[in-house]
């Protein structure tokens, strides 16, 4: 499996390739902005693009769903609670002075205990929600990519609408905090980390 992480966009979004070494098929996790980066780092490494796969709707982590569909044809694939939001991209961009295209209808909707499969990579589907109702991770061969949910120190915020502190609190401790403390933590922002890190040092959520 080898991962390649671009930070994109002006509210510097981390987006995932995840590329089979075997088959060259290859997963986009997050594709927030900067499109021609992506699909540039895409090509560079002769991958064929098989899912664009959004954590969550926030348009900072799915604004570049439409420019990267209509670039590769991949399937776009995202949890049925975060899916009506794809279509207000635009407007929440302009909340914050920014633009984004609206999205494409996804492809497949995604829930807890799905398996994602491309070539010879598996990501399994985790419900994580509390900072969107439809916040997922995807856990596979020690990484677990977790969109907004958890940070290095910190967790995601749950003050925009169907955000929820409590259900954030319980998706990190009871399903997150489960996973080997040896599993690396990729965030949809700022620096990876490790379960275990985050367990013992995290003011949030650590575990007691």
């Amino acid at each position: 499996m080898n991962i390649q992480m671009l930070t994109v966009g002006p509210i510097m979004a981390n987006c995932f390739i995840i590329g089979c070494d075997t088959t060259n098929e290859a997963a986009v996790i997050d594709p927030g902005d900067e499109t021609n980066k992506i699909l540039f780092a895409l090509a560079k490494s002769k991958l064929t693009l098989k899912f664009i796969i959004n954590t969550h709707g926030h348009f900072d982590h799915v604004g570049g769903n439409k420019k990267m569909k209509d670039a590769t044809g991949a399937d776009i694939l995202i949890h049925p609670l975060d899916a009506p939001m794809l279509k207000l991209l635009s407007a929440s961009a302009a909340r914050w002075g920014l633009s984004a295209d609206d999205s494409p209808a996804p492809d497949k909707m995604i829930d807890e205990g799905d398996t994602i499969e491309f070539g010879r990579i598996k990501l399994g589907v985790i419900h994580t929600p509390g900072h969107t109702p439809g916040g997922i991770s995807l856990h596979s061969d020690g990484y677990v990519f977790v969109g907004d949910t958890l940070f290095s120190g910190s967790i995601g915020r749950t003050d925009f609408p169907g955000g929820d502190y409590g259900t954030l609190i319980s998706s990190i401790q009871k399903k997150l905090f489960k996973l080997p403390d040896s599993v690396r933590v990729m965030s949809g922002h700022g620096p990876e980390t490790t379960i275990g890190v985050e367990k013992r040092h995290n003011p949030f959520a650590r575990m007691e």
